[in-house]
């Protein structure tokens, strides 16, 4: 062992086979009686090396990492051949390994708790491996379904606080109702222009109101009226929603936590199968040249966590609603669209399954038509679904555009 470091060199009379074990730079050489280069496990060329291996060239020895002598004997374990543990027995080699402190050719002391001895050395290595190679695919697979569940409960929790922030919106329609009726009920005494507006509640308290200075004093209270119009109308969808976001955010604790205290590859083969089952999996697309691609290629494409965790898309524009319809939707996905007037087109992916879509999926994906629709302050409002197949966009036609047929209809409350 040259420099007692990494560099093994076997000698067979005349001939030298040498063993630079070395990471990726480990190489074997075989030497002739002449002192060059026969043959190598990989040839290596100026270009790459200060010191290259090349046929019939004279072998150079790589510089070692320590000035120890050469350890050529090797009858008993030297004393000091492992700086982490001293030697138990120096009268035999004892082989045997640890899967927390590998194989080694003797018995260390302390002894590892797990330290199992083998017929040979090589059967220490074959050992060990065969356990550090299971457990290195273990923890693989574990840091990789972690790091998928983590993204989606991060997701979860982001649309969460999204959806909190709008029920306390939807919670402020009274107030903004009462609001608009105090300013219809003084309006006739605020001046024109003015920014504020003093008033008297109901229960006799003095109040302070916003106003745009643009507008009247009736045109600001219908702002307000307006206001907890749309609050109030969110509120129902919004509670729905949130309801489903905390409960699918618990189950991925759940599967979270099930997951770091697995300890086989069965136990994490079957979470990943409840993983797919429940389209918690994100494979990020990748175009050709291996580049990750942005998702839905910049289109404004919304998602929605839906009941029994379908998945809902829309379009919040024209061109994202063609892009939706055309190039992500697939053949037996439901395809939404509030009857007779301009809407999101809403797609609920279906996996191919649309039979299993229950209709408190489809009034949920139904609401979401109305909701980013002209009509959603409407009363009741059709809307009509059918499978994507059935959806066509005729030549020249402005964005957004779509001719269906096959559909049936829900009405949902605007």
């Amino acid at each position: 062992m040259l420099g007692g470091d990494r560099v093994l060199a076997l000698t067979f009379g005349d001939w030298t086979l040498v063993a630079e074990l070395m990471g990726k730079h480990s190489n074997l050489i075989l030497i002739g009686p002449s002192g060059l280069v026969v043959a190598a496990a990989k040839w290596v060329g100026r270009s790459k090396s200060k010191r290259p291996i090349q046929p019939n060239q004279r072998y150079e020895r790589p510089p070692v990492m320590r000035s120890n002598a050469d350890v050529s004997e090797f009858r008993l374990p030297p004393p000091s051949i492992s700086p982490r543990h001293e030697v138990a027995n120096a009268s035999k080699w004892a082989s045997g390994f640890s899967a927390t402190i590998g194989p080694y050719p003797f018995s260390p002391t302390p002894l590892p708790l797990d330290w199992k001895p083998t017929s040979s050395m090589s059967q220490a290595l074959e050992d060990y491996f065969d356990v550090e190679v299971l457990r290195r695919e273990l923890e693989a697979k574990r840091a990789w379904l972690l790091s998928q569940v983590e993204r989606v409960l991060l997701a979860r929790e982001v649309a969460e606080a999204s959806l909190v922030e709008a029920q306390e919106s939807g919670g402020k329609a009274p107030t903004w109702q009462r609001w608009g009726e105090l300013l219809l009920a003084y309006g006739a005494g605020i001046p024109e222009g003015a920014a504020t507006a003093t008033v008297w509640d109901y229960d006799g308290s003095e109040l302070t109101l916003k106003l745009d200075p643009e507008r009247s004093a009736k045109d600001n209270a219908l702002r307000y009226f307006e206001k907890a119009k749309k609050a109030k109308g969110r509120l129902g969808f919004v509670s729905e929603q949130l309801d489903r976001i905390r409960q699918d955010a618990d189950r991925l604790r759940g599967v979270l936590a099930k997951i770091e205290t697995s300890r086989s590859m069965d136990e994490l083969v079957s979470l990943e199968e409840d993983v797919r089952k429940n389209r918690w999996l994100h494979e990020q697309p990748v175009s050709k040249g291996g580049v990750a691609e942005r998702p839905y290629e910049g289109h404004k494409i919304r998602e929605v966590l839906g009941p029994s965790n379908y998945k809902i898309l829309y379009g919040e524009t024209a061109e994202a609603n063609d892009y939706l319809t055309l190039r992500v939707a697939k053949s037996n996905d439901y395809w939404l669209h509030v009857r007779g007037h301009t809407s999101a087109h809403v797609i609920v992916q279906t996996q191919n399954q649309p039979d299993r879509v229950s209709r408190e999926v489809l009034l949920a994906a139904a609401k979401i038509a109305v909701q980013h629709s002209n009509q959603k302050h409407a009363g009741y409002v059709p809307v009509d679904y059918t499978l994507k197949k059935y959806v066509r966009k005729p030549k020249g036609t402005p964005k957004g555009t779509a001719h269906y047929v096959n559909e049936k209809t829900l009405h949902v409350e605007g």
